[in-house]
């Protein structure tokens, strides 16, 4: 990001730290933002414990919410109640808390997609439903987003309390290697608590376990001049049991190298594959050249591995120009065509405009 770390560290007039409690001063912040709608997207899988305690921490968060708002949970396949859990306690709550139930368990980032596709908010929040998020930091992320007229603000968990070795060294190893290939200088993408802009959120599609990296989908379709990263509270896991483990490092660097592959020539595969095809048919090229000076001035070349490994190169080159061909082809049917969901759910029950929480006016 150009103006280096304003958009990553916030800061108040004279340099003054952000106040992360000051919850009073947000309040009176949202009464002057623009009339908009908000909605909150919490994925959770076999979370059953901290079902009530999410619904009665999120109504206390934004019960004096100046702006409708709506809270879309999504019960991603859970095998120990969660999805009856959450039914009882919507039910409870009122019509603008809405539950989405996915068939079977497809992930977090699927799960996240599909509240996304859900949401009905000019901006949506989202945040991990194991209560290491605080909703009360909502409200203030919701005002930094309109006030500054951004399309994302991320949360920052400068103070963690998760397990060192586990949790927090591999996560600071993934975040310095992530900034270095996608150039999003984020101290934080782990964190789940972040808010959008709906109308750039929904430019993107979500698959695999791409949320972590939702800051540098967002970069393909908006400026990174447009993100910000502003601290939060974090909280120590009380209830249920951690999803995440060592498993996960591993995984984010497969999809690291597919994010820097779809950042870099995602609208023209064809310059990848090509370029790598060239490269290769060229060294076999020179090889079969250099057999061919030796064969005309009388030397035999039959048996010379080079020959070979020449005639190899050749062909895989030839076979990588081919297959830049056939990925601009896909491409331009992926833009010009529809996008298939990565999930299904069960039916879930219409929303109508009543089905909103209106909080202070």
């Amino acid at each position: 990001m150009s103006d280096g770390t304003r958009a990553l560290t916030p800061t108040r007039p004279g340099g003054a730290e952000p106040d992360v409690l000051g919850d009073e001063e947000v309040a009176r912040s949202l009464t002057v933002l623009p009339p908009h709608r908000l909605s909150v997207v919490v994925p959770m899988f076999n979370e059953i414990d901290n079902v009530k305690p999410l619904l009665n921490t999120m109504q206390a968060a934004l019960a004096d919410y100046p702006q409708p708002w709506e809270l879309i949970v999504v019960d991603d396949g859970s095998v120990d109640g969660t999805g009856a859990a959450l039914q009882r306690e919507a039910a409870l709550a009122g019509p603008h808390v809405r539950v989405l139930r996915l068939t079977r368990n497809f992930r977090q980032t699927a799960a996240m997609q599909a509240g996304i596709d859900a949401a009905r908010g000019d901006v949506i929040a989202t945040l991990d439903g194991d209560l290491q998020n605080d909703p009360r930091d909502i409200p203030r992320l919701v005002a930094r987003l309109l006030d500054e007229s951004l399309d994302l603000v991320a949360g920052w968990r400068r103070e963690r309390h998760d397990g060192l070795w586990l949790r927090r060294v591999p996560s600071r190893l993934a975040n310095r290697l992530i900034r270095r290939m996608t150039g999003l200088q984020f101290q934080d993408l782990g964190c789940s608590l972040k808010v959008y802009r709906a109308s750039v959120l929904k430019q993107i599609r979500l698959y695999g376990e791409m949320h972590r990296f939702i800051p540098a989908w967002l970069a393909t379709v908006t400026s990174p001049e447009r993100m910000a990263e502003e601290p939060v509270r974090h909280h120590a896991r009380t209830r249920g049991s951690s999803k995440y483990g060592l498993s996960r490092t591993f995984r984010v660097l497969v999809d690291l190298l597919a994010v820097h592959f779809f950042l870099n020539y995602g609208s023209r595969p064809g310059h990848f594959f090509g370029g790598v095809g060239l490269a290769v048919m060229g060294v076999g090229a020179a090889m079969l050249a250099y057999l061919g000076a030796l064969k005309i001035g009388g030397e035999s070349i039959g048996g010379r591995p080079l020959l070979l490994l020449g005639f190899f190169c050749v062909l895989g080159g030839l076979q990588f120009l081919t297959t830049g061909v056939i990925a601009e082809l896909l491409i331009r049917i992926y833009f010009e065509g529809g996008h298939a969901a990565p999930y299904h759910q069960l039916a879930a029950p219409p929303a109508d405009d009543a089905s909103w929480s209106r909080g202070a006016r």
